[in-house]
């Protein structure tokens, strides 16, 4: 899912880092992150940090991995997963190549704000019928809202970005391409997703109670 450098234009990347950051700006104002909560956000960030290093190479050019965006949401509120996951997202791309420096912004918005807020809504609203399944609906929710928003990104650049001949002038693909190659994909890992974030939720909350008894 993560974009490398040169795929996107600088139409997209550079509004895109200004919205990520005012999201970053905001995020350290509304995220509750006391002290008691900070070994559990490391922990569960460390799992987040290499879940989506294990990418798996898909037909069409594509990967999957799982991210522990809904995992986070559950545990610590969409403001603090956010905050968390912009961190990961950051120190993968500098340090380790997962992500282009440009493509920044779309992965802080579609991963750690998109992805966050709508596991968290969507477990918030389940959980009045079925815990269970509303940890299960935040993993699936959590990964594939943000598999959708970088599908649509990259199969506008053609549209956004091309020269007098309509040559496309970075990412060549458009719609038609990005949204299956991507999508089906995350829609069948969402199912690992949910079942991931499920069990690691009942584990954490059992066996640490020192640390997650505060969430």
């Amino acid at each position: 899912m993560h974009i490398p450098d040169g795929f996107l234009s600088p139409a997209t990347y550079l509004p895109a880092t200004a919205v990520a950051a005012g999201l970053i700006l905001l995020a350290l104002k509304r995220a509750e992150l006391d002290a008691d909560k900070i070994a559990g956000v490391a922990a569960v960030s460390a799992f987040s940090f290499v879940a989506m290093l294990f990418a798996i190479p898909m037909p069409g050019g594509t990967s999957v991995h799982l991210g522990g965006v809904g995992l986070m949401a559950v545990l610590f509120g969409p403001w603090t997963a956010f905050g968390a996951l912009s961190l990961v997202l950051l120190v993968q791309a500098l340090l380790f190549g997962e992500g282009g420096i440009t493509a920044y912004g779309v992965h802080v918005i579609a991963i750690a704000f998109a992805g966050s807020v709508s596991a968290y809504t969507v477990y918030r609203f389940v959980k009045r019928f079925s815990e269970s399944a509303a940890l299960f609906a935040a993993g699936w929710f959590g990964l594939v809202i943000p598999a959708v928003i970088v599908a649509f990104v990259l199969g506008i650049q053609p549209l956004i970005a091309h020269d007098a001949g309509g040559k496309p002038l970075f990412f060549p693909f458009g719609l038609e391409v990005t949204l299956p190659s991507i999508m089906i994909p995350h829609l069948i890992a969402g199912f690992a997703e949910g079942a991931v974030t499920l069990m690691m939720v009942r584990f954490l909350k059992r066996y640490f109670k020192g640390v997650f008894d505060a969430v």
